[in-house]
């Protein structure tokens, strides 16, 4: 197997010009990175930086007189967004990186202003490194249908239930445990779901029906999803408000919110508030990702304790997808896939591609899942002993093929403040449903201008 990959290495060396060019012996090269300092996702960067040594490798076989160093920049912004407005601001004064984190969304501001380069090619010519990406993902890191992005990792969020409180209202096991399989065959609906919620409060089982983030984020683009809403225009590649679907998921938020399935001040609790309400099973149902298993459900944490092993998880709790909006449709789960950028100005963007191509591998990859508890990118991952051996990453993985995306829009992020201001004004009662559809028109009309479509 040796010779073989080593003939592929040598290949890509001499394709960015490594292997090939004169260089001074002892020559360094310092590739510079920036990624958020995130305490969820250490690995983004850290991979990165372990690769140098494969890296320098290759090149000591190669005989080419360089090393290579990554240095990076670990931003203090507090989310993907301000992270990337940041970075925009830097590369516009000439201190863009090498290659950097990003949120999938933002690929297309990134790739507008010049500093996402086209990777479509690069792929192609890589297959040792790429071939075996999950396809769906692929669609996460396009820019005008070419690849400008590279997948670091991917999640699944779901709605968690909790079993114990369908057992206090009478449910029976055959009930319980059928319910993932009746959501993904579109068999119960989310108005099905909502009159569950309704009857385990009105029961007194749980306090709360439904509980979800309290900001601006993803999870509710993929209840929207459920609904039909399509955020981005495929003929014009605008952003569109499509009134009717979005009308109706609102319409399910707002009975949510009235019927005591969701509090009304939902967008004003914590996230602490609303992890602790689940953990401690004042709340039915929480809506986020796989993520927060290892963060508080299993074991102790926020003044309960759940079973770690997978057995007794699952007898306690269920996933499932975002039930469809009619019986029949299609359910939904959402992934945010964060990804590597290179700046295609950088004098080294041939070799931070090949960086990139290094940190893809399943070690790499990996190693940053099972630490950060989210999943795959690659097919062939679930047969890691390490991934294999993360149930809830087993699981969730399953969950893949329903995934949707925000839109990759340069425009997404502004967009998507106005949506959740007016989920916020329905859930509150502050806007009736028509209300907020038409604040919705108004403001992003002002805000986004030609890049925006009203449709029907």
């Amino acid at each position: 197997m040796r010779r073989p990959m080593m003939a592929v290495l040598a290949t890509a060396l001499c394709g960015i010009g490594l292997a090939l060019a004169p260089a001074a012996r002892g020559e360094e090269i310092v590739l510079k990175m920036w990624a958020r300092a995130d305490r969820s996702g250490p690995l983004r960067a850290g991979n990165v930086v372990e690769a140098a040594h494969a890296v320098n490798a290759w090149l000591a076989a190669a005989k080419t007189g360089k090393t290579v160093k990554v240095e990076v920049f670990e931003s203090p912004a507090a989310g993907f967004d301000a992270d990337a407005l940041e970075l925009l601001k830097a590369c516009a004064v000439g201190r863009c990186p090498d290659l950097f984190v990003a949120s999938h969304t933002w690929i297309g501001e990134f790739a507008r202003s010049g500093y996402a380069m086209d990777l479509e090619d690069f792929v192609a010519r890589h297959p040792w490194a790429f071939s075996d990406v999950i396809p769906v993902f692929w669609e996460a890191t396009k820019y005008r249908g070419r690849i400008h992005a590279i997948p670091q990792d991917s999640e699944s969020r779901m709605i968690f239930y909790n079993k114990d409180h369908l057992r206090k209202i009478g449910k029976d096991e055959a009930f319980i445990e059928s319910l993932p399989a009746k959501v993904a065959s579109g068999e119960f609906t989310a108005w099905d779901f909502s009159k569950l919620a309704q009857e385990v409060v009105q029961k007194g089982a749980a306090q709360f029906g439904l509980l979800h983030r309290p900001n601006v984020g993803p999870d509710y683009i993929m209840t929207f999803a459920a609904f039909g809403v399509r955020l981005l225009d495929d003929g014009t590649g605008k952003l569109a408000l499509p009134k009717k679907e979005l009308g109706a998921a609102l319409s399910w938020i707002e009975w949510n919110a009235k019927n005591g399935v969701t509090p009304r001040n939902n967008t004003q609790m914590s996230w602490d508030e609303i992890q602790t309400a689940f953990k401690q099973e004042k709340a039915f149902a929480y809506h986020h990702g796989v993520w927060t298993l290892p963060e508080f459900q299993l074991g102790d944490a926020k003044g309960a304790t759940w079973p770690k092993d997978r057995d007794g998880y699952f007898k306690k709790i269920g996933w499932i997808l975002m039930p469809a909006a009619e019986r029949g449709g299609k359910p939904t789960n959402l992934s945010h896939p964060i990804v590597y950028v290179i700046n295609p100005k950088s004098p080294n963007a041939d070799l931070a591609a090949l960086f990139v191509a290094q940190v893809t591998l399943p070690y790499y990859n990996t190693k940053h899942a099972v630490s950060s508890a989210h999943t795959a990118i690659l097919n062939g991952q679930a047969s890691m002993p390490a991934y294999r051996d993360t149930w809830y990453l087993q699981e969730a993985t399953k969950l893949l093929p329903w995934s949707t995306f925000q839109p990759a829009h340069p425009d997404f992020a502004r967009y998507n403040q106005l949506l959740y201001k007016a989920l916020q004004g329905v859930e509150t009662g502050r806007l009736s449903v028509p209300q907020a559809l038409e604040f919705l028109e108004e403001e992003a009309s002002r805000e986004l201008k030609d890049q925006f479509l009203v449709i029907g």
